[in-house]
């Protein structure tokens, strides 16, 4: 475990991984470079604690040979990427930014001895036939495949103030009504965004640790979309909300519209994963941040009947 001082570039660290894991970095005394498409725009979203942090422009999209990492890498000790996209746009393709570009910054890494900590994601299967889950793995295994000192973060799904889909899910929580595709029977174990970013701090501070080359996360309580809506809406002192099944024919194809016209995090790529167990196995934050996870929403008062169960008593 190296206890001196960092300098970590964090790609992606005015997103809302990033944020959090360069706070969590700065209050372990490590310098921080946020790295950014945009740095004089990032501004806007950094909290003051990391505004006097360095800014430097980073575009994963470009950067797929090892040489163009030069600049970016002068001065690092460790590179943490949390960039990804969940839908493609112009040059910023699946292929070029889950897949070649940290590729090349692997490689890169490898060449200068920088640690490398890589933010991925859980529930990635050979046989999926979704690009998006189908390029995050690919992106593991070129990972895998450099002679980095690597670590692999697989989270489960997040929770915390500042994210997309973090926020979107607690607007649909306090709706009265919870729309849910039918098959999303799989269960997620929803981790707080803070101790992930506790987590990836404690890695960058690991070095030459095989057994830490793949690191599963997740909180401490394991629900289906359903009850983590639930646990959401509960937190905010609310009553059960009525449940609305939506067939899975209807809900893959509004994941394709969302898809199609970049509207929402609600996607073909998340529609998959929720239709089965999404679990860290085993579940190394504890480990990793010497605690228990933060608990994520609360347990609802007791479960009303179902819209459809209404319906059909009525």
């Amino acid at each position: 475990m190296n206890n001196h001082p960092l300098k970590v570039l964090i790609l992606g660290g005015a997103g809302f991984i990033g944020r959090h894991a360069a706070l969590a970095l700065q209050a372990r005394g490590h310098a921080v470079v946020i790295a950014s498409r945009d740095p004089s725009r990032a501004g806007r979203r950094l909290p003051v604690e990391l505004f006097l942090c360095e800014r430097r422009e980073a575009h994963l999209d470009w950067l797929t040979a090892p040489s163009a990492w030069n600049g970016l890498l002068r001065g690092i000790d460790c590179v943490v990427n949390a960039v990804g996209i969940l839908r493609e746009r112009g040059f910023e393709t699946f292929e070029r930014v889950h897949i070649r570009g940290p590729r090349a910054l692997a490689e890169a890494c490898a060449r200068r001895s920088i640690r490398l900590v890589h933010v991925s994601a859980l529930g990635l299967t050979d046989n999926s036939r979704n690009r998006f889950l189908r390029s995050k793995l690919l992106g593991e295994r070129v990972i895998a495949g450099t002679r980095a000192d690597y670590s692999i973060v697989r989270p489960s799904l997040l929770e915390g103030a500042g994210g997309f889909g973090a926020e979107w899910l607690r607007r649909v929580a306090r709706w009265p009504l919870h729309p849910l595709p039918m098959d999303a029977r799989g269960r997620v174990a929803a981790l707080d965004v803070r101790d992930l970013a506790e987590a990836i701090a404690a890695l960058c501070q690991q070095r030459n640790r095989p057994e830490l080359r793949e690191v599963e996360l997740g909180g401490g309580v394991r629900r289906t979309l359903a009850e983590h809506l639930e646990a959401l809406r509960a937190a905010t002192g609310n009553r059960p909300a009525l449940r609305l099944p939506v067939p899975a024919p209807l809900a893959w194809l509004g994941a394709q519209v969302c898809d199609l016209l970049h509207l929402t995090p609600v996607s073909a790529s998340q529609l998959e994963l929720l239709r089965r167990d999404n679990l860290p196995r085993p579940n190394l934050l504890p480990a990793l941040i010497g605690r228990a996870p933060t608990p994520v929403g609360r347990e609802p008062f007791a479960a009303e009947p179902s819209y459809a169960q209404r319906a059909k008593a009525a």
